[in-house]
This record gives C-alpha cells, sequence and structure tokens, in this order.
C-alpha cells in the first residue's frame, strides 16, 4: 500500500498520455485508501474544535480497514481481533465518551462492513469481530459498503478524480456531455467461477456473445484493470456500465463508471439503492437501470434486448442525471484551498451530524437513545416485491 499513500493519499499523480482525464486533478487511488483520505479531509475541515464538550460528533481517526488487511487470512482470531479490542478500550476511557457512551462517535472503514462482523470464534469464519463488541455497536462506522445493521452506513468508494475546485468538476462535466459512445454497454470484472448462483457469469457470457457490447477481462490473464486510463477510456466509450454483485454487493467500479459519465445496470438492490443514501438520487429510476435477477437459474432474459429497448429521451435524462451526480461522490483533494462545493466527504459528515443529532433529540424528549441505533435490518438488502 506504501507507494498509494503520497498526495495525502490520493497516490501518484496518472501519466495520461492518451488524453484521456482533463486536467492534473486526477490520481491512482487505490480503492482501501479511503481512511486516509478521509482523514486528511478532516484535518482541514473549518469545524473542528479542540473543545469536546462544544462538538457536535466525535470523529475517531482509526483506520480500521489498513488494520484488518494485516490479519484477514491469520488463522488467530485473537490476532484478528486485537487491535479492535485495543481501540475500543482506550477510546471507552476518554471523557467525552461518558456523554452519549460513543452514540456521538463515528471513524472510516476503507473496506467493505462485513469484514468487520465476524460472528462465531470459528476460524473459518471470515473477518474481525469488531462491530459485534459491546462499546463499538454505539459508533457508527461509514465504510464503502454497509452491512444490514443500522450503525453501519455506505459512503462513497474513492474514485481517480480529486478536483481542486468546482471549476474542474464543471469542465470534466462538460466533457462527459459531448462524449461519443459507441458501446451500447460494457462490462469490467473478472469471471467468478466459484460463485455458481452469481449473475456474474451469465453477465459476461452475454456480453461476450453481443457485439454491442465491451468485455474487459480483468482476470490475471487479461486487461490490466489497475490502470485507470484502460478502464476509464472504455467508460466514457459506454452507454451503460454493467454492475454485478461480485465478492460483495457493491464496487468501486459503480463510482468509476458515473465518473465517465455511463449510466449504471444493477441487478441487486444491495449494490446501490440500500447503500450511499446520502450521496445517491433519491429515485433509483432517474440515474441507473434495475434488472432484478432473484435465481441465476431460472433468469433467461436478454441485457441487450432490455437497454436496446430504453427509449432515447430516457437515455439522455439518465446520463444528465449521473453526470450531475459527479461533484457527490468524488473526494475533493484535501490540499484544496477553493472549498466551493459539496462532495463525499461533505455529505457523509452533514449526514453523521443529522444522525447524532437525532439521538439527542431523542434524548431531550426522554426516549430511549439506544431505540434503533444499531438494530438490524436484515430486509435491507432483500428484492422489493415491485420492480
Amino acid at each position: 500500500m506504501c507507494p498509494y499513500l503520497v498526495n495525502f493519499g490520493l497516490g501518484p499523480e496518472i501519466e495520461d498520455s492518451q488524453g484521456v482525464f482533463s486536467n492534473n486533478s486526477w490520481f491512482k487511488t487505490n480503492q482501501f485508501l479511503l481512511e486516509v483520505i478521509f482523514h486528511n479531509k478532516m484535518k482541514q475541515y473549518k469545524c473542528l474544535t479542540n473543545d469536546s464538550a462544544m462538538a457536535a460528533a466525535v470523529y475517531v481517526p482509526f483506520y480500521a480497514g489498513l488494520d484488518i488487511s494485516h490479519y484477514l487470512w491469520n488463522p488467530s482470531i485473537s490476532v484478528r481481533d486485537s487491535s479492535a479490542r485495543d481501540f475500543l478500550s482506550v477510546i471507552s476511557e476518554k471523557p467525552e465518551w461518558k456523554r452519549m457512551f460513543g452514540r456521538d462517535h463515528f471513524f472510516i472503514a476503507g473496506r467493505i462492513s462485513w469484514d468487520f462482523r465476524r460472528k462465531t470464534d470459528d476460524v473459518s469464519d471470515w473477518g474481525s469481530k469488531l462491530r459485534f463488541l459491546p462499546e463499538s455497536h454505539n459508533m457508527t462506522m461509514l465504510s464503502v459498503e454497509a452491512s444490514s445493521w443500522k450503525n453501519d452506513f455506505a459512503i462513497p468508494y474513492p474514485t481517480y478524480f480529486h478536483p481542486l475546485k468546482l471549476s474542474e468538476v464543471v469542465e470534466w462535466q462538460s466533457l462527459m456531455r459531448t462524449k461519443r459512445r459507441r458501446h451500447l454497454f460494457t462490462f469490467a470484472g473478472a469471471p467468478r467461477p466459484e460463485l455458481r448462483d452469481s449473475i456474474r457469469g451469465m453477465v459476461i457470457e452475454q456480453c461476450r456473445g453481443s457485439s454491442l457490447c465491451k468485455f474487459i477481462d480483468c482476470s490475471s490473464d487479461g486487461v490490466n484493470c489497475d490502470d485507470p486510463v484502460t478502464t476509464m477510456k472504455e467508460f466514457q466509450s459506454s452507454i451503460f456500465c454493467l454492475q454485478p454483485v461480485g465478492d460483495s454487493y457493491t464496487r468501486r467500479s459503480t463510482f468509476d463508471s458515473i465518473l465517465a459519465g455511463c449510466i449504471p445496470v444493477f441487478f441487486h438492490p444491495g449494490s446501490a439503492y440500500s447503500q450511499y443514501l446520502w450521496h445517491f438520487p433519491e429515485n433509483r429510476t432517474a440515474y441507473s437501470v434495475y434488472i432484478p435477477v432473484r435465481d441465476v437459474k431460472n433468469w433467461n432474459e436478454s441485457i441487450e434486448g432490455i437497454l436496446n429497448g430504453i427509449p432515447k429521451d430516457r437515455e439522455s435524462a439518465m446520463r444528465e442525471e449521473v453526470i450531475r451526480t459527479i461533484s457527490r461522490i468524488v473526494y475533493a483533494d484535501p490540499r484544496s484551498k477553493f472549498r466551493d462545493f459539496e462532495d463525499a466527504f461533505d455529505l457523509a459528515v452533514k449526514g453523521i451530524l443529522e444522525r447524532v443529532e437525532d439521538v439527542r433529540r431523542k434524548i431531550r424528549d426522554g426516549k430511549d437513545p439506544s431505540e434503533g441505533f444499531d438494530d438490524p435490518d436484515h430486509f435491507k438488502y432483500t428484492f422489493s416485491r415491485k420492480i
């Protein structure tokens, strides 16, 4: 990870010999560096205070994702849980913890929430137990993919674009409106043969079988999908970008494709609609296509046929909404001195402040502040009856 820590966690500047990008605000950002980026942006946040009694919320710079990355495959569960236990032991002894017993505390995780929700002490079970430890229940975690518990919230994966000011965003948005898109749809990813009931294999099969689809093979013997120029160039040339479930519900590719003005196509509500509630448009049909696939074995629709059947005026409206969303899903350069627009960081902080204020309101009204704070919501990732 060390090469990616330069430029405040944004990574190395991209060498763009093909002219894919618009200015110098593009970096080879690693998808797991959100904790570092967020921390560096928080250091520049204009509303920080050293007086915890005045604070509306308490940000805790614990790099949960980078920490667990060291130990995810370690057979010792005590090793996997060690830092989490130490962290909670220290933080719960702080004076500011006693005010709301941590319900005004939040931290960032650059990995999916499921990496911190190991339910058992079986060594074959995945991840750490961080989010099931008692003190952790009272804290809110913002991560790139939320779980089905109400104390986890999803915020965007970092993309390659980290503008210094609004004018750079507007310039890029204008460029994406004028792009010639020669592919009807594109999929960038690798096969997952071990996931037998996943839609991914069918997506790849249909894409390969269509003259209107561009398949970017990210397998070991395929294209280097870690090269931003390669993937972004194709996304900019596509009308729709397919975002099937893979190892988890969400994908960084969703945000890269939005950045390119490519309309995302989702196959499961957990890929977007039950995530990123502070950042994506509330009306899902305004910016995306939803093709619900409950059972791959019984699904025989044509993706090409569905996308070809979308009227051109609706397609144009969706693309415009996608392009408008760009400013909400990028993390502006932490070094920026021209903070003239709300980025993903600002919206995340605003969301957490509103959440903490809701808890305070309950306390003022004499209600139990724990009610609904960390409850499970197992219907969050199920298919709705209405399509």
